[in-house]
């Protein structure tokens, strides 16, 4: 059973964006990643939900999709994500996070792959613009945005070549 989740679980970048995920959803999946190991069990991330399309708008704005596809910018309209998850950093309780945000992270997609979403990691955040977009107080840190919706690719695993080319 967990081996069919994590092999259905890949990096999607594009959405049935017409599809809507509830935010009892989100917070369904967020109670996954609060039930993840922490490193001293701090407990130090805190999470934002959106699964309104004007927000989900400004967080597209301050987002990059898949760095080694140069000319490609991210997913059209229509088939963006339907809600995001950002992983913030309190830096009042620690001032590093670790793994924790990946753990977690992996945690929210895993369930989300069980409930028939799919989503996609993403690193490439201009933090400091997007945390005055959303009004996110300075102590909170972005780690990661994870792009969530019902997935309109179908991904393919392939093997690295004799190149070790890992480039997708």
């Amino acid at each position: 059973m967990m081996k069919e989740i994590a092999d259905r679980n890949r990096s999607y970048r594009r959405f049935h964006q017409e599809v809507a995920i509830e935010l009892e959803t989100l917070k369904e999946l967020v109670d996954l990643a609060r039930l993840s190991a922490s490193a001293m069990n701090l407990q130090p991330l805190k999470y934002y939900l959106s699964c309104e399309p004007q927000k989900n708008a400004l967080i597209f704005q301050h987002i990059g999709w898949a760095a080694y596809l140069k000319d490609w910018h991210g997913p059209a309209e229509g088939e963006r994500p339907s809600a995001y998850i950002i992983i913030l950093g309190d830096t009042e309780i620690s001032k590093a996070f670790g793994c924790d945000h990946g753990i977690a992270a992996q945690s929210i997609l895993l369930g989300a792959t069980e409930k028939g979403l799919g989503g996609c990691m993403i690193a490439t955040v201009r933090r400091q613009e997007l945390s005055q977009a959303l009004g996110i107080p300075q102590r909170y840190e972005i780690l990661l945005v994870i792009a969530l919706g019902k997935p309109k690719e179908k991904v393919v695993i392939d093997s690295v070549g004799a190149d070790d080319d890992i480039r997708y």
